[in-house]
């Protein structure tokens, strides 16, 4: 079966089902154990110790923001969103899709090039978009570093791949401990800092998760992380971050210690695509009321990066369970990507925003060697740079594939 245009999450697939049959028959003994899960109605009372707004709940308007912008004065929003109070608003969105996220940082890079890169108001980011996040979120000066990352990275420094029968006993088919110290070595203490001063001026970076216990998307504040003084917010952050790519099964989920009335618990994180491969805020949310009372001038640019293909490409499946299980998984994910497109499209014309798109266009037929190729990403991230610094053809709507 052909590479093209497959995320690590299908390249990984063929593999799933033998998985998952194996622990039905031999059962999960060997996994490890959970250490004291959050109960049921503590669900959404538990939280990150001394920092209140670390995360809200991604189909609700947070009870913390409902508040402030029920009861702030003009004052009081123009000395806490200094950055962001009375001038034009644009917002960024970067989707999951493993190494094409190389697209996007190409794109970043190339846009910078050009000129016309606006400082995002609002930075959102979903499993490989969330990797990406911090350093879109910090501006041009970072797009070095994000090059880096994507034309240098191969699968090695992302994962280690466990055998079949490890994998029977444990909780996912890899180890993820490679990418614990490729975050330690490109999200230090200097960007957590940076973050945090943007975070102070009134900009936000948010990243998804998914609560696996409750099922539901989680969205994470990083900069009201990274400017709280609790002493292990860089390893937060990292591990957040990390949880944010934990594709299910794949990946090992990521523990994250929570607490309530001085009680420890322990929660289990997911990939943030499970709930949506990409977001910009909630539903719930009254966006027309926020821009209101921040004076925005004009309306709001909504940006959204989408690190995959989504035209539909016709592919002759073999009848037999591996390539069933890989292409399925691969519809799914195109399909939902494009749900949460028309989601986003449909937020922007109720809110008055201005819908812009990026993605990956069909014209593009190199094929990966491995989960993470650094000649494949090279070669993506080129296009992305190109297509940008030549002026990019921002899709005003999704794609309608019927036309």
């Amino acid at each position: 079966m052909p590479l093209k245009k497959k995320t690590q999450f299908c390249l990984m697939a063929t593999r799933l089902i033998v998985i998952c049959l194996l622990l039905a028959v031999v059962g999960c003994a060997g996994a490890p154990s959970r250490i004291n899960p959050v109960p049921a109605e503590l669900t959404s009372q538990v939280g990150i110790e001394g920092i209140p707004e670390a995360r809200f709940w991604g189909d609700e308007w947070p009870r913390f923001s409902l508040q402030r912008f029920a009861t702030f004065s003009e004052n009081d929003f123009q000395k806490h969103f200094s950055g962001v109070y009375n001038k034009p608003h644009s917002y960024l969105a970067i989707s999951g899709g493993g190494a094409n996220g190389a697209f996007g940082a190409g794109l970043f890079a190339g846009w910078s090039a050009a000129g016309t890169r606006p400082e995002f108001a609002m930075v959102t980011g979903i499993s490989t978009g969330a990797l990406t996040a911090p350093f879109a979120f910090l501006g041009s000066k970072y797009d070095g570093l994000l090059k880096q990352v994507y034309t240098t990275t191969s699968t090695k420094d992302i994962m280690k791949e466990r055998g079949i029968i490890s994998a029977m006993f444990n909780d996912s088919m890899a180890d993820t401990a490679p990418l614990k110290k490729l975050l330690a070595k490109y999200i230090t203490a200097d960007i957590i800092k940076a973050i945090a001063g943007e975070h102070r001026r009134g900009r936000r970076l948010f990243v998804g998760t998914v609560n696996l216990d409750a099922g539901r998307s989680v969205i994470w504040n990083i900069g009201a992380i990274a400017a709280s003084d609790h002493p292990g917010k860089l390893e937060l952050i990292h591990e957040i971050l990390r949880a944010s790519a934990a594709i299910p099964v794949a990946f090992p989920p990521i523990a994250i210690t929570v607490e309530n009335n001085g009680k420890k618990y322990e929660e289990l994180h997911v990939d943030g695509g499970t709930g949506s491969q990409v977001f910009v805020y909630p539903a719930a949310a009254d966006w027309k009321l926020i821009t209101q009372k921040l004076k925005v001038k004009g309306a709001p640019k909504v940006y959204v990066i989408r690190n995959s293909f989504l035209e539909p490409d016709y592919q002759d499946v073999n009848r037999s369970l591996m390539p069933i299980a890989s292409r399925s998984i691969d519809s799914l994910i195109r399909t939902q990507g494009i749900g949460d497109l028309y989601q986003i499209f449909a937020l922007c014309q109720r809110d008055g925003n201005d819908f812009n798109l990026a993605y990956i266009p069909n014209t593009f037929t190199e094929e990966p060697k491995e989960g993470f190729d650094p000649v494949y990403m090279g070669k993506l991230y080129e296009l992305g740079y190109e297509m940008a610094l030549k002026g990019y053809p921002w899709r005003k709507a999704p794609p309608d594939f019927h036309k």
